[in-house]
């Protein structure tokens, strides 16, 4: 009976809702091993009575059996959406109804975890950025917006809006607004100090209002020319291809949080509006702690 169901869902699928082919595919193997998790689970084979009659229990104990056999919580999800179709498709044509599917959520994928570079890949990209240009001015540009990445942990657009009148004088801690127009405070190290000061000298139009960092034609530097410096100095350089302008920001939190930065100083100058996710970073560390220790320590090679 149950092969009998799954081969009319995904007759409807294919004929009703003109699904592709991979769908069918992929819908028709979630579906069928929903049915037969469902025949171990009650002992027999899955009939319109025994989908009418499922408990959320039923549903989450496929979950947990998919999750230990290890589903991650994309796919998962995935195979709930699939059988949420299934189950429309049996109220459509077979009036079978259950509202046990309302009562399951969705699980969610984990976020990745932010990549971060080394310390010495993260220095080098401040320190040495320049040598992709050509002249003298972007040099100090390219070299002064990285340095400002990783020694400030600025999001790349955060750094591009900046106007000059917005740098602090003295000492001052610079004013950043980011999302949702929110603005934190931000110290300015020396070493980043520096660098600004060295590109400003050569900056072609160094008023008050204008942008702190513009292209070759002098207009507000986009994101884009910023990527790709970048891109092209890690392949000339043989660095990861994760060493963009944002690894740089997720460098500047993992390394203050490996030198014993508290999670709360480093979420108020990340800008971050959840400390939830300023601890993602103390994942990264961890799990770099322990990648250290497997190439390390001679009992995993035993």
């Amino acid at each position: 009976m149950s092969e009998d169901i799954a081969s009319d869902f995904l007759s409807w699928l294919g004929a009703e809702r003109r699904a592709a082919e991979k769908t069918l595919e992929t819908y028709g193997r979630d579906v069928r091993g929903f049915l037969d998790f469902l025949a171990g689970h009650t002992g027999e084979a899955a009939t319109l009575k025994t989908l009418r009659e499922l408990h959320a229990a039923d549903i989450r104990a496929w979950l947990a059996v998919a999750a230990k056999a290890g589903d991650t919580n994309a796919t998962r999800a995935r195979k709930l959406s699939a059988i949420k179709t299934f189950f429309r498709f049996l109220k459509k044509r077979h009036g079978v109804e259950n509202t046990a599917l309302a009562l399951i959520s969705r699980p969610r994928p984990k976020r990745p975890l932010p990549k971060a570079l080394s310390a010495e890949h993260a220095l080098s990209v401040a320190e040495e950025i320049g040598e992709v240009e050509d002249t003298p001015a972007l040099q100090a540009r390219d070299a002064a917006l990285m340095t400002l990445l990783y020694g400030a942990g600025l999001r790349i657009n955060e750094a591009l809006s900046l106007n000059i009148g917005d740098l602090p004088a003295a000492d001052d801690a610079l004013r950043v607004t980011g999302k949702g127009n929110k603005q934190r405070i931000v110290p300015l190290l020396p070493a980043v100090r520096a660098a600004l000061a060295a590109w400003l000298k050569l900056h072609p139009n160094p008023g008050r209002d204008e942008p702190l960092f513009v292209g070759a034609r002098g207009a507000r530097l986009n994101a884009g020319v910023a990527q790709k410096a970048l891109r092209d100095f890690r392949r000339f350089n043989g660095l990861p291809e994760h060493a963009t302008p944002h690894a740089l920001r997720h460098s500047f939190a993992t390394h203050l949080l490996a030198g014993g930065a508290d999670l709360r100083a480093i979420q108020e100058l990340l800008g971050h509006a959840s400390l939830s996710t300023t601890q993602r970073y103390t994942d990264v560390d961890t799990a770099q702690l322990l990648d250290v220790w497997r190439r390390a320590h001679p009992r995993t090679r035993a």
